[in-house]
């Protein structure tokens, strides 16, 4: 079976490495001309770790990534509630963070390890198909035959496009911002941190590496809007940019399979958004390697829906500047302060939605 990958992100690559370790070794595709250097996401939930565990690429994460042992949920300056993430040892109860860079990295090993690598500056300008196979025309004059394509090309995605498989939904006018820092001396190791105001404005910060943290808003400037003292040494990037909530109408079309960005997006609220592709990536992997692709669409379309439907919910909730929403946040963090029960109940749900 001749299978094209396009797109060398955490959900093409996961694709790659799935179908290689099953001995169908694809072409990988990546319009970049090296690796991201960009940290992008960072947390890896407990299901993207039992998914790449079979590739040996959840241990080579494991080794690397920064364990995050707590989540913590500050109103203003004041910590509210912490709650313990550290479970157990099992895969099933671990989330981690690392850069997205190191972890595309890492999954470049292990396909090399298993006989695959990509193939950088290769950018899709035209893919057409029959009834036998893809062809598939890259910027650089060459030119790919394969009996399957994987899109994973991103939010932009060139083959949805070239496909015209609607991407349904909307863009939200907020302007949120991110910064990706080095700090000495932070309180809150190993911990992923919620600071909301009474306004309804938040910070995020999580832990990605030793004394690097990943800082995101819905504020034009993420560290401005963190109200908790961090003593920044280094900013290695700030920007700002605009969310979306959308999704292909279709996931498959013909011999072509959307996985990943290409086939949704939605608000950071949660950290769904990688892992959410990398479930789709194994999924589609399996079902490839079985030769059962007719219920691709059905399952990873609605698991998507879900997560789009809970991630706005989520966000507009802890955005909004209602009071209402303060004190009915307020309380439910109070009363987890003082119930453990609840406390490992709103844990569970954020390790495993």
């Amino acid at each position: 079976m001749n299978i094209l990958v396009v797109g060398a992100g955490p959900t093409g690559l996961t694709a790659a490495v799935e179908l290689a370790r099953q001995g169908i070794v694809p072409v990988v595709a990546e319009k970049r001309p090296e690796g991201s250097g960009l940290s992008r996401a960072v947390g890896i939930l407990p299901e993207s770790l039992e998914l790449l565990a079979p590739s040996g690429t959840a241990q080579a994460l494991l080794r690397k990534a920064m364990r995050i042992e707590r989540a913590k949920i500050f109103l203003g300056d004041t910590l509210k509630v912490t709650l313990p993430l550290d479970i157990s040892d099992d895969l099933h109860d671990t989330a981690v963070a690392l850069p997205q860079d190191r972890t595309e990295e890492i999954l470049r090993e292990r396909l090399a390890a298993f006989g695959g690598a990509v193939s950088f500056d290769r950018e899709v300008v035209d893919i057409t198909q029959n009834a036998t196979g893809v062809d598939v025309s890259f910027a650089n004059g060459r030119r790919q035959r394969a009996d399957y394509v994987i899109a994973a090309d991103g939010v932009h995605s060139r083959i949805r496009t070239a496909l015209g498989i609607a991407y349904g939904g909307r863009d939200i006018e907020e302007i949120w911002s991110i910064a990706d820092v080095n700090a000495r001396d932070w309180p809150h190791d190993r911990s992923f941190v919620l600071a909301r105001a009474n306004t309804g404005h938040m910070a995020v910060v999580a832990h990605m590496a030793p004394q690097r943290y990943r800082v995101v808003s819905n504020t034009p400037d993420a560290l401005k809007s963190l109200r908790l003292p961090m003593d920044v040494t280094r900013i290695n990037r700030q920007g700002q940019f605009h969310l979306a909530a959308r999704q292909a109408k279709r996931y498959q079309m013909g011999r072509v399979f959307l996985a990943g960005d290409a086939a949704h997006c939605h608000s950071p609220v949660g950290g769904r958004g990688m892992n959410l592709g990398i479930a789709d990536a194994a999924d589609l992997a399996r079902r490839l390697i079985a030769d059962d692709l007719d219920g691709y669409h059905d399952a990873r379309h609605a698991a998507g829906a879900k997560i789009l439907a809970e991630t706005e919910r989520l966000r507009l909730f802890l955005s909004s500047s209602r009071a209402v929403n303060t004190l009915t946040i307020r309380a439910a963090l109070t009363l987890a302060g003082a119930l453990p029960p609840l406390r490992r109940r709103i844990a569970n749900r954020f390790l495993h939605g």
